[in-house]
């Protein structure tokens, strides 16, 4: 009796032998294969890795963070409007990156969220999908899509895991951005299912760092309370006014973290499932306001504006599946600070 033998499936996608419903999808080796794909890794070295998005924050700490991969960094210039599918495509046939790192987004904190809706979903749905898209049509080897812990739930379990995604509604002061981020994961899993494309997505906590954004109207909290207590300082006032009650409990991570925390999974990641990046610790919004005022040196008495909203009670990522692949934070959060306001002093918004 003749035995048939599904084929293996082709090599030049490798993360084909993935796909559920690509060409190894009916293969009997399909799980052994799977788990020889995923040991072998992702070697960066030679490989021309386009990030996106590398003139902010969390973007340029990747680019310094790449330098010590030997690839060649791609970066595009700001005349490339990547919520354009066109420019986005045109330029990728220019440059032909093997490796992604979708760091681009348009941010910003409670404010901003809450009075540009339309702007901060629809212009985080087009950078996703016009990216994602056309790496799947270029072939690209490898992509991580960045997304924020914003995606969860706004009672979800604490600390909150990956399988937290869409068992509740979301926190209605950010959810316009949560939107277009969980639409990024999903189209990332839909590529990876349909086409076998090596997409993974990544879920960092609150960051903060080099680079920040230090505009009041548009900030997130511990850069706006360091520009705040800074000015307070300068300005020799006896108290400082900062939104709510200050009890919210928040997770922060430095961005040199996070960038070494790409990195690595961009070289040990390979699954389906989107995967939480944080460190592990919280602190509520008044120990930090209290821990920013002794970095800064304001000595004035801090009070809460009560008629502000105070956002989502408690957020902590549960970042177990990180720690068991191998990688952890290096850096304290009050050390992160100090780096993170010598950064503000050099910057235009010093007073």
């Amino acid at each position: 009796m003749t035995r048939v033998v599904a084929p293996i499936p082709p090599l030049s996608r490798p993360a084909a032998i993935l796909s559920d419903t690509g060409p190894g999808a009916n293969c009997p080796f399909r799980g052994q294969l799977r788990r020889i794909y995923r040991s072998m890794g992702y070697n960066l070295a030679g490989k021309r890795v386009w990030v996106s998005g590398h003139n902010g924050m969390v973007g340029s700490a990747i680019v310094e963070r790449l330098k010590s991969e030997d690839c060649e960094i791609l970066v595009s210039d700001r005349s490339v409007d990547l919520r354009d599918p066109a420019m986005v495509r045109a330029w990728m046939e220019r440059h032909r990156p093997q490796a992604m790192i979708i760091a681009a987004a348009k941010v910003g904190g409670i404010l901003a969220n809450d009075s540009r809706p339309a702007d901060f979903i629809y212009d985080n749905l087009m950078i996703a999908s016009n990216q994602i898209h056309e790496a799947n049509q270029m072939g690209v080897e490898k992509l991580l899509f960045l997304g924020s812990s914003c995606i969860y739930p706004k009672f979800a379990p604490q600390p909150i895991p990956e399988d937290s995604l869409l068992t509740g509604p979301l926190e209605p002061t950010n959810q316009w951005y949560a939107v277009a981020k969980i639409a990024g994961i999903k189209l990332c899993q839909a590529y990876r299912k349909q086409y076998g494309s090596d997409f993974i997505s990544v879920m960092p906590t609150n960051l903060y760092g080099p680079k920040d954004n230090y505009d009041l109207s548009t900030s997130h909290v511990l850069p706006a309370l360091l520009r705040k207590m800074h000015e307070a300082k300068i300005a020799n006032q006896d108290s400082m006014v900062m939104w709510g009650s200050g009890s919210p409990l928040r997770e922060f991570m430095h961005v040199h973290d996070l960038a070494d925390a790409c990195v690595f999974l961009m070289k040990n990641y390979s699954e389906y499932e989107h995967i939480n990046v944080g460190t592990g610790s919280e602190i509520s919004i008044k120990d930090l306001a209290a821990m920013i005022a002794e970095v800064v040196g304001f000595k004035g008495a801090l009070k809460h504006d009560l008629s502000k909203p105070d956002g989502t009670p408690r957020k902590l990522m549960d970042s177990s599946r990180l720690r068991k692949l191998g990688w952890a934070p290096q850096l304290q959060l009050k050390e992160g600070i100090q780096q993170t306001y010598e950064d503000f002093l050099t910057t235009e918004f010093a007073v």
